[in-house]
């Protein structure tokens, strides 16, 4: 869970935050996507009590008297074991599942994604769904989620009742995002209308930073330990004294999609943003027409490879002919 009702929240006292002295973070869109495959590149935060996640949030959920709407892959505990969590309804209920996986989350970049459709919601692990959910669960987020969610990734302590024992003394610990991106979906069929690679050394257009209390009240989120590093958005838990990120981040070496440690790819935005709010086609750092038709700009993604790949090119060239074709109309 990341957000504590209101409620909870003034109950709490601050003495018990300032104990830890521990700044943590979240990191999010400002734009809310409904239908459609949510997908980002991640590796998460080690250590026992360190929980970190990449989960879908309908924007005001905490709100006393609001159906809730979440959707999460967690990494949790000392061996880095990930739950997967449906936590919908007024009040919430968390339905839970913790697949076993043969592959490290805690230094290993993987790919994660959700499929949100009227029918089923779906979590993939590299392509490979490991949990499907449909009947009373898709209905909850189509019936109530209709203004759509937000990306948001996060890292907090937690302790023995979730997350592990957290001990201060592992800190500074990093959750690192390679890219991310929204594909919309509509007749059954998704189609990408942005990609967002983090090679701008700055938060994007379309994204903000957290600056509330993370869930156990341990810690507060600091936009300082939001950071950007050789392409990767680094997300942090520290000290409130060695807040911030490091100058170097490990480096994604198996990814193929074209994000910081990969061959290179096309990144582009349609423009159109994909919201079910109307869209605002800012998100991607990428080149971009905001424009009624949808722009056409398109660049080789973090060209921090030698070598652009043959087909990268001709796709290049291809999506160069369409846009040219585009604006001659």
């Amino acid at each position: 869970m990341k957000f504590l009702h209101l409620s909870a929240l003034f109950a709490v006292t601050t003495a018990t935050a300032g104990a830890q002295a521990v700044s943590s973070a979240e990191f999010y869109t400002s734009q809310s996507y409904q239908y459609g495959r949510f997908e980002a590149r991640i590796q998460f935060a080690p250590g026992d009590g360190v929980v970190s996640s990449f989960f879908l949030w309908k924007n005001g959920s905490e709100v006393s008297g609001t159906f809730w709407n979440e959707l999460d892959f967690e990494k949790l505990g000392a061996d880095c074991h990930l739950q997967t969590n449906a936590i919908y309804g007024n009040p919430s209920a968390n339905h839970i599942q913790a697949p076993v996986l043969s592959t490290s989350l805690c230094d290993q970049f993987h790919t994660y994604a959700y499929e949100w459709t009227p029918e089923y919601i779906s979590w993939l692990v590299d392509g490979v769904e490991i949990r499907r959910e449909t009947g009373d669960t898709a209905t909850a987020f189509a019936q109530n989620a209709t203004s759509g969610m937000q990306f948001r990734f996060n890292v907090w302590p937690g302790d023995a009742s979730f997350g592990g024992t957290f001990d201060p003394a592992i800190l500074p610990v990093y959750q690192y995002v390679n890219w991310a991106q929204y594909s919309s979906y509509s007749n059954g069929t998704f189609e990408l209308k942005w990609r967002q690679d983090f090679s701008a050394g700055s938060v994007p257009s379309g994204w903000l930073t957290g600056n509330w209390s993370s869930p156990k009240n341990l810690s507060t989120h600091s936009p300082t330990n939001v950071g950007f590093v050789n392409g990767y958005a680094a997300v942090a838990l520290t000290a409130d004294t060695a807040r911030g990120v490091a100058s170097a981040a490990p480096n994604d070496t198996t990814d193929t999609s074209g994000g910081a440690g990969g061959a290179g790819g096309v990144s582009s935005n349609p423009g159109t943003g994909g919201s079910a709010a109307g869209g605002q086609g800012t998100v991607s750092n990428t080149m971009a027409d905001p424009g009624g038709d949808g722009g056409c700009g398109c660049r080789v993604g973090a060209a921090r490879s030698k070598r652009v790949p043959a087909m990268v090119l001709a796709g290049l060239l291809v999506g160069a002919i369409r846009c040219f074709r585009r604006h001659k109309r």
